[in-house]
């Protein structure tokens, strides 16, 4: 598979992804259109290059079905980060913030953030603005391993601030 055939199956199917995306990726999610776009035709182009098509569709189904997949992973794990993000305003609401408005929750964890060495608040600043862990390493020129492992310690470091020690 060369670089052009792969342009072109871009080129040719781009409508059908997005169609796929705009119908099953949730609203709340739509920052994150690009990352899906990404990982269908990233998944398409191994499965290509393995070649692991196995012509019982057409190629245009066949990538409507990866990018349907891809959304619903990505609603998966955006659910799970926004769930995350509750736990952490709920935590500082039990730390003496009850009582508050949410947007004081938010002013409060991100003045919590500014307390964390500069490698791990970089990482969680571009999470909390709904950046994925690929972006982020692309945007901090970072491995994705080290974004993941960051965005850990970042966040044990918040609850043991919360928590105060």
């Amino acid at each position: 598979m060369t670089e052009r055939e792969f342009a072109e199956i871009v080129n040719d199917t781009k409508g059908i992804v997005l169609s796929a995306i705009e119908k099953h990726l949730s609203n709340r999610f739509s920052h994150a259109i690009d990352d899906v776009v990404q990982e269908t035709y990233l998944r398409a182009y191994r499965s290509l290059v393995n070649n692991s098509f196995r012509d019982d569709s057409k190629l245009s189904t066949w990538l409507y079905t990866i990018a349907k997949n891809e959304c619903f992973r990505m609603d998966k794990k955006l659910s799970r980060e926004e769930i995350k993000f509750q736990k952490s305003v709920e935590m500082a609401k039990l730390s003496g913030q009850q009582g508050t408005e949410f947007s004081t929750d938010i002013a409060y964890l991100r003045e919590l953030i500014t307390q964390l060495p500069e490698k791990y608040r970089s990482v969680i600043e571009l999470i909390s603005l709904g950046f994925s862990e690929k972006a982020i390493a692309d945007k901090l020129n970072l491995k994705r391993g080290t974004v993941k492992s960051r965005a850990s310690r970042g966040r044990e470091m918040l609850q043991r601030i919360i928590q105060g020690g």
